[in-house]
């Protein structure tokens, strides 16, 4: 058993009334207030274990490169799209002045 095994054995010994705080500070050779403090690290510990966590997968780490990357990407393609809305009227226009000059 590990050092902090044994002593969260002791906290829940003396948290179950099985064991004294004096005596669980003995066996782990340290004072009574010492022992208390870890207690109370344990205690606070084991509340903030359980408190309600939000769903899903916790939000990965932020890549500032990564996410300039993606915004610059997406300006692009916005662009390739009014290029290629340009060209098709570009086309259409040319194809409505041919269409005028036979006339």
């Amino acid at each position: 058993m590990s050092r902090s095994q044994q002593r969260a054995a002791l906290i829940l010994q003396v948290q179950s009334g099985q064991l004294t705080a004096q005596a669980a500070a003995r066996q782990l050779g340290i004072s009574r207030q010492r022992y208390h403090l870890w207690e109370k690290r344990a205690l606070t510990a084991l509340l903030s274990a359980l408190e309600d966590q939000p769903k899903g997968r916790p939000k990965g780490e932020s890549d500032p490169e990564k996410e300039a990357l993606q915004t610059r990407v997406q300006q692009l393609e916005e662009q390739v799209q009014l290029f290629q809305e340009r060209e098709t009227l570009r086309r259409m226009i040319m194809e409505a002045g041919k269409k005028n000059a036979k006339k």
